[in-house]
């Protein structure tokens, strides 16, 4: 005679750690109620679940609607570290949008650099980066140059280069130069021009590139310039390109010029190079420290 044996276990396609959605509309308002829970497994199990539906583009727009972003923001201050760094990812997926801005997200994010777990500030560096290709404003105005900076030398080399590029990108207004310059950020970059890793070595030289453009930027980096010129032989393209891009834009000072005059010949060199747009930055080099009034 057959008997019925009930499993103990899930089945396979069950996961416990994930809320069960909701039907079709229904999905996003009660996981966004279910953040605001006060029991840690249902909002760890919603932020897993939002965490696997943000990956559709359309569930993206319905969250910022469903005023999802706003629950995030609440959630980031989580006793839970897992709550913590779901929220940060999804805020990751979300980042594209200008939603974590109006949510005024950015001075939160900035200050968790300074005390979260060394795998979510990846994901923080990364995240505003989406946002400061949107904005630089908020992030200027909390300090971020500065936060970045001692980003500078962590000992992860991740978190080294996702530092410069955030730099980079916090440098393209006006008033990121000028921070730059304020906060000494020109020194700790110069350093990393001899970093191991080639990815740090060009995150650096294009902040370097973006910062010399002003006056103030150029006077504060002619002691960067040896170790730029021997960059320009950089086995990655990416460091050729902001190493000549950082050159020349040190070469429009008279004192500049005069000190890249005697590697004119190595920079011609370049001009062949093999990836184009780093022949194209050569040929403008060497046309600027060559100019004559």
């Amino acid at each position: 005679m057959a008997h019925t044996v009930i499993s103990a276990h899930y089945p396979p396609l069950i996961d416990p750690t994930r809320a069960t959605l909701a039907y079709g509309d229904g999905a996003l308002p009660r996981l966004n109620r279910e953040l605001n829970s006060d029991h840690l497994k249902t909002r760890q199990r919603a932020i897993m679940a939002l965490s696997d539906i943000l990956h559709d583009p359309e569930f993206v727009d319905a969250s910022i609607r469903e005023g999802i972003v706003m629950s995030l923001k609440i959630c980031l201050f989580d006793s839970d570290i897992t709550v913590r760094q779901k929220s940060i990812e999804c805020l990751y997926i979300i980042a594209w949008s200008v939603g974590i801005i109006e949510a005024q997200l950015v001075p939160i994010l900035v200050n968790n650099l300074t005390t979260e777990d060394d795998k979510i500030k990846l994901i923080i560096l990364d995240t505003l980066h989406f946002c400061l290709m949107v904005d630089t404003t908020e992030a200027l105005n909390v300090n971020a140059m500065s936060v970045f900076k001692k980003l500078l030398v962590h000992p992860f080399t991740e978190t080294r280069m996702k530092a410069a590029r955030n730099i980079m990108d916090l440098s393209i207004p006006l008033a990121g130069k000028v921070k730059a310059v304020e906060q000494s950020v020109i020194i700790p970059l110069t350093l990393l021009l001899s970093d191991d890793d080639a990815t740090v070595r060009a995150k650096a030289a294009g902040a370097l590139a973006m910062i010399t453009i002003i006056k103030e930027g150029k006077y504060a980096a002619f002691s960067a310039i040896s170790r730029l010129v021997d960059l320009v032989t950089d086995e990655l393209s990416e460091v050729r390109l902001n190493a000549l891009k950082a050159l020349t834009c040190l070469s429009e000072a008279p004192e500049g010029r005069r000190a890249l005059l005697v590697h004119v010949k190595d920079l011609e060199e370049l001009i062949t190079d093999p990836v184009p747009a780093v022949g194209k930055a050569a040929e403008i080099a060497v046309k600027v420290i060559t100019w004559l009034p």
